[in-house]
């Protein structure tokens, strides 16, 4: 049977929907007060559906987010 593609495609990246708060904190430019938002937003807002919207947390522009765009990812299968 083969694997499914999320655990394939997403080998070694941070899943920011299950992630712990350290496991954030390794990700660059992470600090304890993000992750906590992040982990804040996820739950009042539910999971993430794109990376991308890891900027509607605060302290998370682009300039942050394009260094993270290639370590994580939401678990989601992407659409074509």
């Amino acid at each position: 049977m083969a694997l499914p593609v999320a655990s394939a495609a997403d080998a070694g990246m941070v899943n920011i929907n299950t992630a712990t708060a350290q496991q954030l904190e390794a990700l660059p430019r992470i600090g304890p007060a993000i992750a906590q938002r992040i982990i804040a937003y996820r739950e009042k807002n539910g999971a993430f559906k794109r990376p991308a919207e890891l900027m509607n947390v605060k302290g998370i522009g682009e300039s942050t987010f394009l260094q993270l765009k290639d370590l994580i990812t939401t678990g989601q299968k992407a659409r074509g």
